[in-house]
């Protein structure tokens, strides 16, 4: 059974790899931008401080190296040389000649000023190419996260509805974090730490011998090798940690979320068991996490340690046999532990680079999820001329397998007050969600003005419309934002208008902060009744040539909603508005009612009309009127 089991799985891994490099790809252009050479002059200066860095960094082991040998031999009180004699006259320092000393021993200070140069320069050259090179990264994923923020307001509704919306933005934000440090990583320390470790053995090859060569590179590649190899091993290890360790927070979260709740029951210990279960998972998982990594530190560890003794042997036999300087050899351990030392972080590096990789192929599948509605090619703006509405033969269903709307047509005249009313599930908040084309319908077609609402720009059919949702959701700032949002450059006195006539400004101005209070999360500071008189007051400052009100009072009281309807009458007035409700007490007034039942128009005309019909509509109304006085007599009492 592995036998036929195990080529799939290869093939499947090496296809999402294969997808995920594709991805990575992707990325590319955003960091070499056309028309943009201020960007792409910062990636050369970049590399050329990426050689500078590393040139400074090579250079380090070589000039302790000269610095020992010219010490080697010298012994304190030793008198100079006439060749150092003759360097001290050239210099200007021609007193301390025939000193007798060499306390100050000119040639090797001269050569340990150049080695902490060296050291300080390839650190200062590696920080001037991260300073120069941040821009550039910073850039792209501005770009890739704008593109995907996009990308995600262009979906459907139908897709927001299906997906949760902290998945959508933690998938942007995984994907922008992974690009930056895939390019820092791998651009500036996993590439150049290889061309480093292929020219330092090159180096030692090319002034000793072939073994001086090979074994620095067998020592690494083992230990690139077995890191990578156990490093696989520990992935599976650190996911059951965080995940024992997700599941106990979310045990902790949802019982102190519910505190009420376990005092209710007295289930304290209850929750303290369940608790200290989670925890006991995760105590094993990260012990098992922790060992691992003990064991990995250990080989590698060993891997280095090996490879220098070896080294080192060959290097102290080398000297003993006059082939080498003891300058040459220090030099030759200094450059092993110098390669070794970006190499401590590998197991670290490897894994988030595999993690960033299914990062950005994430996000950019998410940016490959089809727009459902698009405009077309040749959409042209909406042209209103007073707003007249026209549903033909429409027929949708969110589900191939379940239709909402079965032919639903009915025409709204400009000026006019359309009301649309039935039982829950009866397909009235469809009409809205269609007019706003948040979906395109299956047959049929809705017009404004005898224009195909398909055939114009999303842009201009939504600036046309205003609404008022039965479910109002705020943005977590300030009243004053929330109201704005309707027309953002609107003045402040436009702004307090809106609100008046949404009778909300007395309200704000009552509180500590007036129209600087937040909202909070979703609105959830505010009542169900203020949040929709927020939302009655943003859209009134849009000032749309057609209104649609989606249960636009459902969250009032009776004196609330009899005021806010005076208001929606006065703001409605000489323009089409289209009206869905559950209180027929707030159509009463429209110019034509439709009984929406099951998906198709059971009954239509004034309030009038159906009343004396005795359908649908006249039990409806009779059953809120009923419930109404039961309501009112159980407050008088």
């Amino acid at each position: 059974m592995s036998d036929t089991t195990s080529p799939v799985r290869k093939e499947d891994k090496g296809a999402r790899e294969e997808s995920q490099f594709q991805s990575l790809k992707k990325v590319l252009p955003y960091l070499w931008p056309e028309a943009r050479t201020g960007l792409r002059s910062r990636i050369a200066v970049s590399f050329l401080f990426l050689l500078f860095a590393k040139f400074s960094n090579i250079s380090v082991p070589f000039f302790l190296k000269e610095a020992i040998d010219s010490l080697n031999g010298y012994e304190k009180g030793a008198t100079p040389t006439a060749e150092d004699n003759g360097i001290l006259e050239t210099l200007g320092l021609g007193d301390m000649v025939g000193s007798g000393t060499l306390d100050f021993i000119l040639i090797p200070v001269g050569l340990l000023v150049a080695y902490a140069l060296a050291r300080t320069g390839a650190i200062a050259f590696d920080n001037l190419r991260e300073g120069t090179f941040a821009r550039v990264v910073q850039n792209a994923i501005r770009k890739v996260a704008l593109r995907s923020f996009r990308h995600l307001h262009a979906l459907s509704l139908r897709f927001h509805l299906e997906r949760r919306t902290g998945g959508l933005t933690r998938a942007i934000d995984r994907g922008t974090k992974g690009i930056e440090f895939m390019f820092i990583f791998m651009m500036f320390n996993v590439v150049p730490t290889i061309l480093e470790i292929v020219f330092v053995c090159g180096l030692l090859w090319w002034l000793f011998d072939w073994r001086f060569g090979v074994l620095p590179f067998a020592t690494i590649f083992a230990y690139v090798y077995l890191t990578i190899r156990i490093t696989d091993w520990r992935i599976a290890l650190r996911r059951a940690m965080n995940d024992a360790d997700n599941n106990a927070n979310n045990r902790a979260v949802d019982s102190l979320l519910n505190f009420e709740t376990v005092k209710y029951f007295g289930n304290e210990e209850f929750e303290a068991s369940r608790y200290d279960k989670g925890m006991a998972e995760y105590e094993t998982a990260a012990v098992r996490s922790r060992t691992s990594l003990s064991f990995l530190n250990i080989i590698q560890s060993a891997i280095i340690s090996l490879g220098m003794a070896v080294l080192m042997i060959m290097s102290a036999y080398d000297v003993s046999e006059g082939k080498m300087t003891v300058g040459e050899f220090v030099m030759v351990n200094a450059y092993l532990i110098q390669l070794s030392m970006p190499l401590n972080v590998l197991g670290f590096v490897y894994r988030e680079i595999r993690q960033a990789l299914i990062d950005i192929h994430t996000m950019f599948e998410l940016m490959k999820e089809k727009v459902e509605v698009r405009d077309n090619p040749d959409a042209a703006d909406l042209v209103l001329q007073g707003g007249a509405l026209e549903f033909r033969n429409v027929v949708f269903g969110y589900d191939e397998r379940r239709t909402i709307l079965k032919g639903v047509s009915f025409r709204l005249e400009p000026g006019k007050t359309l009301a649309i009313v039935g039982s829950s599930g009866a397909g009235k908040s469809t009409i809205s969600r269609l007019l706003y084309r948040f979906y395109d319908v299956s047959e049929g077609e809705i017009l404004l003005d005898g224009q195909n609402i398909a055939d114009v720009t999303q842009q201009s059919l939504r600036l046309a419309i205003g609404i008022v949702p039965q479910d109002t959701v705020l943005f977590n700032e300030s009243i004053y934002y929330n109201i704005a949002y309707g027309r953002p450059d609107a003045t402040r006195e436009e702004v307090e208008e809106a609100a008046r006539m949404a009778r909300i400004h007395d309200f704000v101005l009552s509180l500590p902060d007036g129209y600087e209070s937040m909202v909070g999360e979703r609105g959830l500071k505010l009542s169900g009744g203020e949040k929709q008189r927020v939302a009655i007051a943003r859209t009134v400052l849009k000032e749309p040539e057609i209104l649609i009100f989606d249960e636009a009072t459902s969250a009032l009281d009776t004196a609330t909603e009899q005021e806010i309807q005076t208001s929606l009458d006065a703001v409605s007035q000489n323009r089409t508005t289209l009206m869905i409700a559950h209180r027929l007490s707030t159509v009463v007034g429209a110019d034509e009612i439709i009984v929406l039942d099951q998906g198709q128009i059971a009954e239509r005309g004034t309030h009038g009309e159906l009343m004396t019909l005795g359908g649908q509509y006249a039990q409806m109304w009779q059953k809120q009127q009923s419930r109404q006085s039961e309501a009112e007599k159980a407050l008088e009492e």
